[in-house]
C-alpha cells in the first residue's frame, strides 16, 4: 500500500475512487484471511501479517470517509 496519507491535496473525486479501491482491498484481504483459516493452510505469521494490512487499509478508509464527510456544526 503505497498511497500517500496526505489527503488535503486530493480532490473529492480522486478520494472517492481511492475509497472504492481501499474497500475492495479490504474485502479481498478479509476473504484471503478467511480462506487461509478455513483451510488451515496459512501459517500464523502470514495470517497475522494479512490482518495488520487489513487494519491499515481500514484506517485509510476511515481517513478518506472523514475527509469526504462535511463537518456539520450542531
Amino acid at each position: 500500500m503505497n498511497a500517500p496519507t496526505d489527503l488535503s491535496m486530493k480532490t473529492d473525486d480522486v478520494l472517492r475512487v481511492e475509497l472504492e479501491v481501499f474497500k475492495r482491498q479490504h474485502r479481498d484481504l478479509d476473504e484471503a484471511i478467511m480462506a487461509l483459516v478455513d483451510r488451515g493452510t496459512g501459517d500464523q505469521f502470514t495470517i497475522k501479517r494479512l490482518k495488520k494490512q487489513k487494519l491499515r487499509v481500514k484506517d485509510m478508509i476511515a481517513l478518506i470517509e472523514d475527509r469526504l464527510t462535511p463537518d456539520i456544526i450542531a
